[in-house]
């Protein structure tokens, strides 16, 4: 199965509670941007790094690429962040050091999505 992001899953699992086994399962997260090493997919289009981080501070990293315009049209979509905290987002994707948005809510269906697997 493919993911938004347009790469297969991989079977990497994230740690997690068994509370959190519920179908409307919101997980918090930290999600951490670097500019990829490829060249701009045109259109502004801006290829990424993107790690997801339990933001309890528990260990289950996951690393995936994608690029600015996905990303963004996701977490339009599928998040309740205030536009202003997007653009701020939005501005930062184009730092040499990426950008950071931490205390996302994400739902368990947009994070198996992604391929960031719940147990």
């Amino acid at each position: 199965m493919v993911s938004p992001f347009g790469l297969p899953r991989s079977p990497i699992r994230a740690i997690e509670s068994c509370e959190a086994r519920r179908q409307d399962f919101r997980m918090r997260v930290n999600l951490i941007t670097r500019p990829a090493d490829c060249p701009e997919l045109g259109a502004g289009t801006i290829p990424l790094s993107l790690t997801i981080r339990p933001a309890c501070g528990l260990p289950g990293d996951y690393e995936c690429p994608t690029d600015s315009t996905t990303l963004l049209l996701m977490l339009r979509q599928q998040t309740e962040l205030p536009a202003h905290v997007l653009q701020r987002f939005e501005t930062s994707l184009r730092a040499p050091l990426g950008a950071r948005l931490l205390g996302v809510e994400l739902s368990e269906r947009v994070l198996t999505d992604i391929g960031y697997f719940i147990d």
